[in-house]
């Protein structure tokens, strides 16, 4: 089931008939639903004529999207080498912990937050290192990222 149909529309009507333009066209949609689920995938494919397989295909390929749903708050937990060797793990327990995750999930129950783990955030200086959408926070410790959580409930 698609929630946004008309704001969807609004959008492919922008893009339609511009060469090359499926991706940012795919990138605006994810803004809206925060994934690219498969009725929306094919709600595009029969809108914009672009075949089903080729939509699949761009947003298996690219990891800006996502096929399943995302969480209001994206956490991006840095494993770059300072960030690792500062404690880039117990930063990471600790969030799944205070999130009630299990090791295989990364969304919360609640939609509130996505973890996902990232190579770098290009902040060594301030390792270990997360980001909650466009915020950087640095020199963490287990205690800290629950504190830093609180701000976004």
């Amino acid at each position: 089931m698609i929630k946004n149909k008309k704001q969807i529309d609004e959008i492919i009507s922008k893009f339609i008939g511009k060469k090359g333009s499926l991706i940012p066209l795919m990138q605006e949609i994810q803004n809206i639903e925060r994934y690219l689920s498969i009725d929306t995938m094919r709600y595009l494919s029969e809108k914009s004529g672009v075949k089903l397989a080729e939509i699949y295909g761009v947003a298996t390929f690219y990891t800006m999207f996502k096929l399943k749903p995302q969480g209001k708050h994206i956490v991006r937990i840095c494993k770059g080498t300072a960030c690792h060797v500062s404690g880039a793990n117990s930063i990471a327990r600790s969030l799944k912990q205070e999130l009630n995750l299990k090791d295989n999930e990364d969304t919360t129950k609640d939609g509130l937050f996505t973890i996902m783990e990232v190579a770098c955030l290009g902040c060594c200086s301030l390792a270990p290192v997360i980001m909650i959408d466009d915020n950087t926070y640095g020199k963490l410790t287990p205690d800290s990222v629950v504190d830093i959580l609180k701000k976004y409930n």
